[in-house]
């Protein structure tokens, strides 16, 4: 298939640069695959839209603040770097992301925190210096003179927005690029399908039946990362890091076992699903439903695009993505890409707000 299959038209101004007032005041195209039909309501309607005895799995995976500004040493210049990967545990060396990356060449010099660009946040003995210490394509590894841990981060880091958000990070973000269900820290992206979830919201899930679940996908470079190819079956997805423990397992295949939908809410959770999932069954007249989850951590690199036969998941509560990338393509694989991009079109002309501040899509 061809990247330009998965282009669609966008005006500016409904790519969300805020959250809404409120969390969880957002709306809700609801898409069933069967009917093709579609249905404009709002995310506090999913309780009675979804079927009594519905497991959502979410991703607890909690955003670190992973946007760091430095001066370099050697131009003077200001250089902004994501980090990725914690390579050694007391966080001295970052598998990173950069601005013109081919520029921050082994050697090259930074210095961050402290009185950088006038910033009260940090100190002088917050500061910290770095040189680049190796190349991995288009990754850097970033050394540090000090332990950079998620304190440090906390007190000299910004929120990690995507660079559609075309505004600095505030106070704001810190709570709002963050689900309120987050836990476990080690994302460079918020897994933004569960920004929408209130705690209020999730009681009343449960009160109208609904079982929850939480796994972990820690969000970086194979969620985000463009589609360079021109054929798509070329694009190759970078690794991510997930887990799901054994009682989490457990209720998941039983739930499938008996019947029951699984509602992976975001993309993040789907692919762990997927990833980790064995079919099979001992009975003769197994109907696909019966298998099991691979427990503990793992990894993962699938790549979900039309032609892809979903084996754990029976239904997806996700954003609106980005113009050709492989999140859409995902949702085109588990809607059918003509009714995805139909779909699209009636949000565009609805006014549906897009991207990791915007509206939601609940697929049935």
């Amino acid at each position: 298939m061809k990247l330009s299959d998965f282009s669609f038209d966008l005006p500016e101004e409904l790519i969300a640069q805020y959250p809404p007032a409120e969390r969880g005041q957002s709306r809700l195209m609801v898409l069933d695959r069967q009917s093709r039909r579609r249905e404009h309501r709002m995310v506090g309607d999913l309780p009675g839209l979804l079927e009594p005895g519905s497991l959502l799995v979410f991703n607890d995976s909690r955003v670190r603040k992973a946007r760091l500004l430095g001066r370099s040493l050697n131009a003077g210049t200001w250089v902004e770097f994501l980090l990725l990967d914690k390579l050694r545990p007391d966080g001295s060396l970052w598998r990173v992301m950069c601005r013109r990356a081919k520029r921050r060449r082994p050697g090259s010099r930074y210095v961050f925190a402290g009185t950088a660009a006038g910033s009260t946040a940090g100190s002088a003995t917050d500061e910290a210096a770095a040189e680049i210490a190796g190349e991995e394509g288009e990754f850097r590894l970033l050394r540090f003179d000090r332990p950079i841990d998620d304190a440090w981060l906390d007190r000299n880091g910004h929120v990690p927005l995507p660079p559609y958000i075309r505004r600095e990070d505030q106070a704001s973000d810190s709570e709002r690029y963050q689900t309120v269900y987050a836990s476990r820290t080690g994302s460079a992206a918020a897994p933004t399908a569960g920004l929408h979830f209130t705690r209020r919201l999730l009681e009343a899930l449960e009160a109208a039946g609904m079982e929850t679940a939480f796994i972990t996908l820690h969000v970086g470079p194979g969620t985000f990362l463009p589609v360079r190819a021109e054929n798509i079956e070329d694009h190759q997805m970078h690794r991510e890091s997930y887990r799901i423990d054994d009682e989490t397992a457990s209720r998941i295949e039983e739930a499938r076992a008996a019947g029951r939908r699984i509602v992976a809410v975001g993309t993040t959770s789907l692919r762990s699903l997927e990833s980790a999932w064995e079919p099979g069954g001992n009975n003769s007249g197994d109907d696909g439903r019966a298998g099991k989850l691979r427990r503990g951590e793992g990894d993962t690199s699938i790549f979900i695009y039309p032609g892809y036969t979903f084996k754990a998941v029976d239904q997806l509560f996700t954003n609106f993505h980005t113009p050709l990338s492989t999140l859409l393509m995902l949702a085109a694989a588990f809607a059918g890409r003509e009714l995805i991009l139909e779909s699209y079109g009636e949000a565009v002309r609805e006014g549906y707000r897009f991207f990791s501040y915007g509206d939601a899509m609940l697929i049935i």
